[in-house]
């Protein structure tokens, strides 16, 4: 069972949007403004901020990354901490010799003082949470959810609008495989009033499932399907890749992959003036590079550097 925070991070694990609620997010990004305050005004600037000094984090990676493994890394440092990286541990550590999921995290918890995994399974975090006795941050399960990443993609929100409640917003490609965008929604479905557009192909929409589940949260959800259909008064656009890694047939992936593409054209005729147009990263072709320039485009600078932030409140909240 994992714990809720309800406000109290110290010491808890970080592996579903579902353990938080509003006046615990509310109370990160107080955090997280204090710090991105600091470091921006230079305070901080080429030196650590030592509050973590003497610490430890254990990065177990099984997929690729990076932006998230970079910004956790950076943001342990950044605080005077220090890191134990793996990098693709099926190769390079002793999961090559058959040891289990379970054991892996028992040994590295001698190391470390948290632990932040990314894995390609669904679930596997909220079963290493259980046997570990060291916090757990959940950096990407499989098709699951990736709860940081939502928190970044929130606080550039909240920061912009001031406000997470009544917001609409647009999220496109991969809504079945997005680990991503399910995190998102978890989030967005903390607040009320908060409608989100979701624009896929027919066969990567949402599972009936998880499209009942998070209706019943409290997020209003619309299922639209051509770029036509998009409402020209969103907060902001959520521009996803299509999961190349979770198809079995290749074939189907390469008719998929740029089933929605954003341009200058599109932006210029449906993107409100404030709208955030945003993106987890990579891109693989689903944003074109002219869109880059604009300079309501926040996914290759603000969005990305709020990760650090974002990801230095946590360790401080969670460790201190």
């Amino acid at each position: 069972m994992l714990r809720p925070i309800k406000n109290n991070f110290k010491g808890k694990d970080v592996v579903s949007l579902d353990q938080f609620d509003s006046q615990s997010i509310i109370r990160l990004y107080k955090e997280t403004a204090s710090i991105k305050k600091m470091f921006e005004k230079g305070r901080f600037k080429n030196r650590p901020y030592k509050i973590l000094d003497g610490r430890i984090a254990g990065l177990m990676f099984y997929e690729p990354s990076t932006r998230t493994f970079s910004s956790n890394s950076a943001a342990f440092k950044r605080l005077g901490g220090q890191t134990v990286e793996h990098q693709n541990p099926l190769v390079t550590s002793s999961a090559v010799k058959g040891e289990t999921m379970e054991d892996t995290t028992m040994m590295m918890e001698q190391y470390c003082d948290i632990l932040v995994i990314r894995h390609p399974v669904k679930g596997t975090l909220a079963k290493v949470a259980q046997v570990a006795s060291i916090p757990v941050i959940n950096a990407g399960d499989g098709i699951g959810e990736h709860p940081t990443q939502a928190l970044l993609d929130m606080f550039t929100i909240y920061e912009k609008f001031g406000k997470l409640t009544g917001l609409k917003g647009l999220m496109a490609g991969d809504m079945l495989n997005g680990r991503t965008v399910h995190s998102l929604i978890r989030g967005l479905s903390i607040f009320p009033g908060n409608t989100v557009y979701l624009l896929s192909p027919k066969s990567l929409r949402l599972s009936r499932d998880e499209f009942k589940l998070y209706s019943q949260m409290g997020v209003k959800l619309v299922e639209i399907n051509s770029l036509k259909q998009i409402p020209v008064d969103c907060h902001f656009w959520y521009w996803t890749r299509v999961q190349k890694e979770r198809f079995s047939d290749k074939k189907v992936y390469e008719k998929l992959k740029l089933s929605f593409i954003l341009t200058k054209k599109l932006v210029s005729e449906k993107a409100g003036k404030k709208t955030l147009l945003m993106h987890p990263l990579p891109r693989v072709g689903e944003i074109e590079i002219a869109v880059d320039g604009d300079p309501r485009a926040v996914y290759l600078t603000t969005e990305a550097k709020n990760g650090m932030y974002v990801r230095m409140a946590l360790f401080k909240l969670i460790l201190r």
